[in-house]
């Protein structure tokens, strides 16, 4: 059982996960959140989403042991989802953590490694407005004696410190792990004399998830899967083919054109940072225009700015979920940064990308982002359009 958490960078390590323990011969499932467009999302066996039947079975079993305790939405389907993966009898489970680590509700499991793709901003109105309060929270899922990867290049001293405290078996990217980038594949090592071990791989092939940070994202699986080594065996050519043929939906994810579209979940500053950076990466030789809507406790304006240099136009929206942020309040942050860029504000984001798309011509790209709801709506209606 391996416990994923990480401002950014949890979901893509988990597909990576999944996809070279799959190519490995082993049945695996995966828990993660939220959803795009439907709740089987969240758990998923080989890749392949649970049905209802299963699902709803796993509801009713929660629901009968309850009793009277109280249980949120996460704890409800967290629950289920373990039900799920036992009754399918599941050889390897990767959990994503959905908020912090030491609170949350995977934390209830004693993992056999515990990974922690990135440590950033974000929610810090419950972990705490520093990288390293939130670092702490994040070490929450760390246990004694146990393997606990960390995949920020950079990450808060609290992270070696909580290790050292409790006696878990920390590897740390650019200390015990790294790797080296060519121009077509890259290469990785890992290697620490006190616990006996020097393993390279040359020449693995690129993730096929986009961003310039899924390498530190694929780097950190890596050093997860050789910790594991000796319980869960995978060879050289399963490894090569799970990261060649792991995929996330809604993370810089291209749909070619005309116009060329990028959806892409990024909701804090250092993911709209990579947003950002993708974009320049690859210029088109029209305009960009941004589908953008957002929760109210996300830095709105500071993420609408991030962007403001590579945004031609804007179509904003409101968000009709707990915590959505209204269409006119969306428009005054992007407005306040938009610089010479039109602002316009729809009902919903599926009808702001509606009139993008009609606004669009054939040389222009569309980039939608700023939420899970904002990326799942259009997905809908992709998957509806049979795109």
């Amino acid at each position: 059982m391996v416990s994923v958490a990480g401002t950014n960078g949890k979901g893509s390590s988990v597909a990576m996960l999944e996809s070279i323990y799959r190519r490995g011969g082993y049945r695996v499932g995966s828990y993660t959140s939220p959803h795009l467009v439907r709740y089987n999302e969240r758990v998923k066996i080989d890749g392949v989403c649970a049905s209802d039947e299963e699902l709803c079975r796993a509801f009713e079993r929660v629901e009968d042991a309850r009793a009277n305790i109280p249980l949120t939405y996460f704890e409800f389907g967290t629950l289920a989802a373990l039900l799920v993966f036992r009754a399918r009898e599941v050889q390897v489970a990767v959990l994503e953590v959905g908020l912090g680590g030491r609170k949350d509700a995977v934390n209830v499991l004693d993992a056999d490694l515990a990974l922690v793709a990135s440590v950033g901003i974000d929610h810090t109105q419950w972990l705490g407005t520093t990288r390293d309060a939130i670092g702490r929270e994040k070490t929450g899922i760390f246990r004694s004696a146990r393997p606990a990867v960390c995949a920020d290049p950079h990450p808060p001293s609290c992270i070696a410190e909580r290790a050292a405290s409790i006696g878990a078996e920390l590897w740390q990217l650019g200390r015990d792990f790294g790797y080296e980038t060519a121009a077509a594949d890259w290469s990785w090592w890992a290697r620490h004399g006190d616990r006996g071990l020097e393993v390279r791989y040359d020449r693995l092939p690129p993730p096929p998830l986009r961003g310039d940070r899924q390498i530190e994202n694929a780097a950190g699986v890596l050093m997860a899967v050789t910790a594991l080594r000796h319980r869960l065996s995978v060879d050289n050519e399963a490894l090569r083919e799970g990261l060649s043929n792991a995929s996330l939906h809604g993370r810089l994810q291209v749909i070619p054109g005309p116009p060329l579209q990028v959806l892409d979940v990024a909701h804090n500053p250092e993911a709209i940072d990579t947003l950002r950076r993708f974009l320049r990466a690859q210029p088109c030789a029209g305009r960009t225009i941004a589908v953008f809507a957002a929760l109210a406790d996300k830095p709105v304006r500071e993420m609408a700015r991030l962007l403001s240099d590579v945004v031609h136009a804007w179509h904003v929206a409101g968000l009709d979920v707990e915590r959505g942020m209204s269409r006119a309040q969306v428009r005054r942050h992007v407005e306040a940064v938009a610089q010479d860029a039109p602002v316009s504000d729809h009902e919903n984001a599926a009808a702001a990308y509606s009139v993008a798309l009609e606004q669009a011509s054939r040389d222009d790209r569309i980039v939608v982002f700023g939420s899970f709801y904002t990326v799942g709506a259009i997905i809908a209606v992709l998957n509806t359009a049979g795109a």
